[in-house]
């Protein structure tokens, strides 16, 4: 499991090398965050893009993603790898294709590396949590069950 982490890392470092002629001097101060609603997870949670258009293939993409108390991602994965840095409250961060948030919750500068196509899953617990996610473009996400991806729900 740890070669997985270290090869999704690599990864994401090669890709972040390859971009680096695209990435232009930027900076964003936490009250300048546009925080929009995100599609992608299910309701409650948001996002803000801090650097890159995650539509486009080789952007680097920065992005804080905002999770309410006692809030669930299911099971899914990314066809890239990532890199996530807890920022703010606590975010549990589960392995496998099934949901058990029986794990330790991470805590403010935690930081962990997932490679593409690997299933996992996260929650909080009583309070808020901020994540900075790291990735090159394009975006995606596919939920392990079809039923549990938001965007296929009605209101």
């Amino acid at each position: 499991m740890k070669k997985l982490m270290f090869l999704g890392a690599l990864i994401a470092l090669a890709g972040v090398a390859l971009a680096e002629d695209a990435i232009k001097v930027t900076t964003v101060t936490p009250d300048a965050l546009t925080w929009k609603d995100n599609p992608n997870i299910p309701k409650g949670g948001q996002f803000a893009i801090l650097l890159g258009d995650s539509t486009k293939a080789g952007d680097v993409i920065v992005q804080r993603v905002k999770f309410p108390p006692n809030y669930q991602v299911p099971p899914h994965t990314h066809p890239y790898a990532e890199t996530v840095t807890v920022i703010s409250g606590s975010l549990g961060f589960g392995e496998g294709e099934k949901f058990d948030n029986k794990g330790e919750l991470l805590k403010p500068g935690a930081f962990l590396a997932n490679p593409a196509k690997h299933a996992h899953y996260a929650w909080t617990g009583n309070e808020e949590a901020i994540v900075q996610v790291q990735f090159i473009g394009p975006g995606g996400i596919d939920y392990i069950n079809p039923a549990d991806d938001p965007r296929k729900k009605t209101n």
